[in-house]
């Protein structure tokens, strides 16, 4: 079940109120950018683009759009799965994964005025350019009593953000640590739950495309594979423990791994949440999920895919239970339809728990990864109603 905050002890109230003071001042600088740039009206046809991604960059590798929210078409002409970004330095803006050879999918975005790089399959790969004009649809002002009704929620989930960080670096080091004392049967029985924090917080790690290709970089993403020196991070870890079943070369990858993220913790803690990050990421990251994650997996050797899911779940419901008193007043009907997709989800991922926990996941069968994603897609569904119901669309 999601992580709840403590509130028994006076040190956890410290904590909570000075992250509160501190994340207040700038989630309302923040929050004020966001108003003053975003729009509120539907994108107009005409006005999307299509993005098709070759084995070495994007066609056409530049383009422009007007700035509010537009949706991209992305078309894979690779032979290999592919992801594809919209960065803001090392921030990812938005992002679509796990697009098959021959298939295409879609994303929206929200897009303030400004040039923008776009990532084009391979991460060696060049990246392209998207240019973002200035438009009467991204200057109009949202209302400001909405604003505040989110203050609050802003700031519980800016100190849910460091606790959950505090925890992804302290299980880091621990795996890092018998690595290192040459336990693998420890290190092994350390990997699944080391990656349970970083899966809490996943949304708030998209943001950074530097630390997340550093830290969860999936080899079908690199050139060379298993073989590249880009593959690093946990899945070289679970690749050396499960598919090598050895410890070699490891000491310096988890080392790598808890530099990084400390690094990843401590960017968290200046991170300036907006409104919009609230309330679009728990249906961004359902469709994530849902858009190839769950069929294809992700842990492909140790096939820890389910708990990984269960602790996105859980992350996704943390956001919820924050949004649901600014929610459920707004939208009574969507709030409980909220609700009743995300058991749906966990009723899907609890009928597969057995009496010894999840089984591995190359033994779920087609049917039950398409019945999971299903559930994912309705829930995704249903979270990507929330900025319109709450005034944010």
């Amino acid at each position: 079940m999601p992580d709840q905050d403590p509130t028994s002890t006076s040190s956890a109230w410290l904590l909570r109120a000075g992250v509160a003071g501190a994340a207040l001042l700038a989630i309302a600088g923040g929050a004020a950018f966001y108003f003053a740039s975003q729009g509120r009206q539907a994108p107009q046809g005409g006005q999307d683009a299509t993005v098709a991604v070759t084995a070495r960059a994007c066609e056409p590798n530049e383009l422009t759009v007007p700035a509010g929210k537009r949706s991209f078409e992305i078309l894979n002409q690779s032979d290999r799965p592919v992801e594809w970004e919209i960065l803001d330095g090392v921030m990812v803006v938005a992002e679509r994964e796990n697009i098959a050879p021959g298939f295409r999918q879609t994303l929206s975005a929200r897009l303030s005025p400004g040039d923008y790089e776009m990532t084009c399959g391979l991460l060696s790969n060049p990246r392209g350019v998207l240019h973002v004009t200035h438009s009467d649809e991204a200057a109009e002002a949202a209302a400001t009593p909405t604003l505040r009704k989110l203050l609050g929620p802003l700031s519980e989930y800016k100190f849910y953000l460091i606790r959950q960080s505090g925890a992804m670096v302290d299980q880091a080091e621990a795996l890092a640590a018998a690595i290192k004392a040459g336990d693998l049967a420890k290190a092994r029985a350390l990997y699944e739950p080391a990656r349970v924090p970083y899966k809490h917080i996943e949304p708030a790690v998209f943001r950074f495309s530097d630390l997340e290709n550093a830290i969860d970089p999936v080899a079908d993403y690199l050139a060379k594979r298993e073989e590249d020196p880009a593959f690093t991070g946990y899945h070289r870890i679970e690749y050396g423990l499960f598919a090598e079943n050895s410890l070699d070369g490891l000491d310096a990858v988890a080392d790598k791994l808890v530099a990084d993220v400390t690094t990843l913790k401590d960017r968290l803690r200046q991170l300036k949440l907006s409104p919009a990050f609230l309330t679009e990421n728990p249906g961004a990251m359902a469709d994530q999920l849902a858009q190839g994650r769950i069929m294809a997996g992700e842990d492909h050797y140790a096939h820890t895919d389910l708990t990984d899911l269960e602790a996105n779940l859980d992350g996704i419901d943390r956001i919820v239970e924050l949004l649901n008193p600014v929610l459920e007043p707004a939208a009574p009907e969507l709030a409980a339809k909220v609700s009743a997709q995300r058991e749906a989800v966990r009723a899907a991922l609890d009928g597969l728990r057995g009496a010894d926990g999840f089984p591995p996941y190359d033994t779920v069968d087609e049917a039950s990864r398409k019945a999971l994603t299903e559930a994912f897609e309705n829930l995704a569904a249903a979270l990507n109603q929330i900025p319109d119901a709450i005034g944010l669309g």
